[in-house]
């Protein structure tokens, strides 16, 4: 139990914070790889050179400040970390290093103005953030180890067919080494694959959405060829150019807080741009199959038709289905899902489900709260780091 003074005094830090949040998580991330380069296995590195990482942790520590009195409020989000941490295989033993290194960095920016009870106050919250973490989390590998099939970490997977859907993205069909049945999952959750790579010094772990209706021999993930960052995608680069029929790699059980209500009877708004159409196909082949007559709304932008992937899949299962509407959209033809197409042919008690590129989610969920369609009814996925929508509820 968190003591008022201490509460006080956390609530007290936030501004400082918001200001200096990625100050403290860049020199954070420093100091604990230095001092346990071993880390560097559970992390994605692109996402650290980029710095969204750090953002994403400075926003989350900035949320704890400002609600640790009142911890139940982010229980969605620690959920959708916990998630994550789960499916990268991170351990309660991790928590008491992220602890040290984060205090210490708290120290180092903050200088003369982290005064000794500032510091403790923090190790408090820490400890009792850190435990809900780790008390969920024992929860999610229990429930993985133990469904049909399951497994709680990490399990060899062969590579037994590889598709090109497009340009930039390829499919991968993966089968357990062993030949077992695999667990199911809900559409719209995504695995983690984890790679040994030749000429690198740690694993590299990706979390990719499954991007088929769930099936007890194989998962489906769709990768893109991520060339148009700096650094490159090593992973997804690897994957397209090396990765072989026959090549062995591990993958996680499936896992995210993104998915379908399969047991809801509304009709389905669809919503992606670009690779964020990925766990749409595995909601949509999924409704195929098990519920043809729910209407459903396919709306997908993408740059041109050489992008995009997945057009005759939909089409196909079109007509399997009594009420599907697909629209695709491509800007290099200036084309933009606008507000008047969301109200035109997103029914108004759809829902709704909506990934891609940040901007292209800012907008398309912004426009939905717009035209008054209720925050609970519009779920959204990120890609890598959650960062903070800014969005304003009509």
């Amino acid at each position: 139990m968190l003591s008022q003074k201490a509460i006080d005094i956390v609530k007290s830090t936030a501004p400082i914070l918001a200001d200096r949040g990625v100050d403290i998580t860049t020199v954070f991330y420093k100091n604990l790889f230095i001092a346990h380069p071993e880390l560097l296995n559970f992390f994605n590195h692109a996402n650290q050179k980029q710095g969204r990482q750090q953002t994403a942790l400075a926003n989350t520590v900035y949320a704890a400040a400002l609600h640790i009195d009142n911890l139940g409020v982010l229980i969605p989000a620690v959920k959708q970390i916990a998630q994550k941490h789960r499916s990268l295989g991170i351990k309660a033993e991790h928590y008491p290093i992220v602890g040290k290194y984060l205090l210490l960095a708290i120290k180092e920016v903050l200088g003369d103005a982290a005064t000794e009870e500032i510091i403790q106050a923090w190790a408090d919250a820490y400890g009792i953030i850190a435990d809900v973490f780790i008390q969920m989390e024992i929860e999610m590998y229990k429930e993985a180890a133990e469904q049909e099939n399951g497994f709680s970490e990490f399990k060899n997977f062969k590579i037994v067919d590889k598709v090109i859907e497009s340009d930039i993205i390829t499919s991968f069909y993966l089968q357990p080494e062993d030949k077992s049945a695999v667990p199911t999952f809900i559409p719209g959750q995504y695995i983690t694959v984890r790679l040994t790579i030749p000429g690198e010094t740690y694993l590299l772990n990706r979390q990719y959405s499954l991007s088929q209706a769930p099936n007890q021999e194989t998962y489906r993930i769709s990768v893109k060829k991520e060339t148009e960052m700096s650094p490159n995608g090593r992973a997804s680069v690897y994957l397209h150019q090396d990765g072989q029929i026959g090549d062995i790699i591990e993958v996680s059980s499936p896992a995210g807080d993104f998915y379908i209500d399969l047991e809801s009877t509304r009709p389905v708004a669809l919503i992606s741009g670009g690779v964020g159409i990925t766990p749409m196909m595995s909601m949509l082949d999924t409704i195929a199959k098990t519920s043809p007559t729910r209407p459903v709304t396919f709306l997908h932008g993408s740059r041109n038709k050489a992008l995009h992937p997945f057009d005759n899949d939909v089409r196909d299962l079109m007509s399997t289905m009594e009420d599907l509407t697909y629209l695709t959209l491509y800007s290099d033809e200036n084309q933009m899902l606008t507000k008047e197409i969301l109200a035109d042919k997103v029914l108004s008690n759809s829902d709704i489900y909506v990934c891609g590129p940040v901007p292209f989610m800012k907008a398309i969920i912004q426009s939905l709260y717009d035209l008054g369609f209720e925050e609970g009814h519009v779920h959204y996925e990120f890609f890598g780091p959650a960062v903070a929508l800014e969005l304003v509820h009509a």
